[in-house]
């Protein structure tokens, strides 16, 4: 094995459980994500991805290994067809295997032609990417729910962190506190976004589906033409409201500035993007969606801007326990982004409404 970019003996074991020779193998450290560990292999049997998955976030990593079994399954019986990148068997036929310290491995083939999008540079990107969220969420919408099992409990639960929120500023040092303020105050002038939330679930108003949870533009694989082939990351995939995954969609797609962009006059909301979004996922899902479903869409975008942003400042309150990052003020940066995001996308909401009619 090259070991150019990084030496660890784990991998060599398990490339081995898998059947590869390590030897025979470039490894090097691939993608963008915030919480597993990715490396791309090349060698004589072709390319894969090897992913370590982080158990301190997925307690429970065999939940999700049977959880993308089940939904493979599911979809080669009803369309065999569909692009559905899952995990090929080590030797002894897992899906995840354990290493002696107990770390916990999965092998993926890399799909030859394929590749994903850091950063959206047209809107015809964001158009496929929302169909291919779209269609997935569609192609298992009579799979059985009682089937997957949550990988990460109450994960899009926006009353839920609304309270680790709450329970963060009673328990943050003054320090973090006061460097938050601004932030703090923007919680409680957005509060009514969590207000709405509790409704929608108390009452029972939408219906639980299939959701991806995660709708990154580099969750989708596209191929040379630009066209939307999968998606994937399918670790958080469980049962969840479709507004998960079309508000983050917008959330992620909407300015061309991400959520690590700390100079905040960056961070503008593209009108043509919304619509590429809309218009994209409902091709897949208008017929799906129940009416209540279609009259939330504008929701959606609000729910999950307010919740990422809770996310990064509670984290930020609890000392930097959830995400990676590389500098102490990092995601109170983060969720000083989110805000902002917000209130141009508040802005925009008539707008929105004129758009889709």
């Amino acid at each position: 094995m090259k070991q150019e970019t990084i030496k660890n003996n784990n991998i060599t074991y398990a490339l081995t459980e898998f059947g590869l020779e390590p030897e025979g193998y470039e490894v090097k450290k691939f993608g963008s994500g915030l919480i597993n560990y990715t490396w791309k292999l090349t060698g004589s049997k072709g390319s894969y991805i090897l992913q370590q998955i982080n158990d301190t976030i997925f307690k429970r990593p065999e939940d999700i290994a049977d959880n993308i079994r089940k939904l493979q399954i599911f979809l080669q019986q009803t369309v065999p067809e569909y692009l559905f990148v899952a995990p090929v068997p080590s030797l002894s036929n897992k899906y995840l295997i354990q290493s002696e310290d107990g770390s916990f491995y999965r092998l993926l083939p890399f799909i030859q032609g394929s590749h994903t999008v850091d950063y959206l540079q047209h809107q015809e990107q964001a158009y496929e990417a929302a169909v291919q969220f779209g269609k997935f969420t569609r192609l298992l919408k009579d799979f059985d729910l009682k089937q997957l099992k949550y990988t990460l409990q109450d994960f899009h639960n926006l009353s839920l962190r609304f309270e680790e929120f709450k329970t963060s500023c009673a328990q943050a040092g003054h320090s973090r506190l006061e460097r938050a303020k601004k932030a703090v105050e923007e919680v409680f002038l957005n509060m009514d976004i969590a207000r709405i939330y509790g409704g929608l679930i108390s009452n029972g108003e939408i219906p639980l589906r299939v959701v991806h949870h995660d709708t990154k533009i580099n969750n989708v694989l596209f191929d040379g033409q630009g066209k939307g082939l999968c998606v994937i990351d399918l670790d958080t995939v469980m049962p969840g409201f479709y507004l998960s995954d079309a508000g983050d969609m917008l959330r992620t797609c909407l300015s061309p500035a991400n959520e690590e962009e700390s100079d905040l006059a960056k961070i503008h909301i593209r009108e043509d993007f919304f619509m590429a979004i809309y218009n994209g996922y409902m091709k897949e899902m208008g017929e799906v969606l129940t009416p209540k479903e279609k009259g939330l869409f504008i929701y959606s975008g609000k729910m999950m801007i307010y919740l990422q942003a809770l996310r990064f400042l509670t984290d930020f309150l609890n000392g930097d326990k959830y995400y990676h990052i590389t500098y102490p003020e990092q995601n109170l940066i983060r969720a000083s982004n989110q805000f902002e995001l917000l209130r141009q996308y508040n802005q925009q909401e008539d707008r929105f409404l004129q758009l889709i009619g």
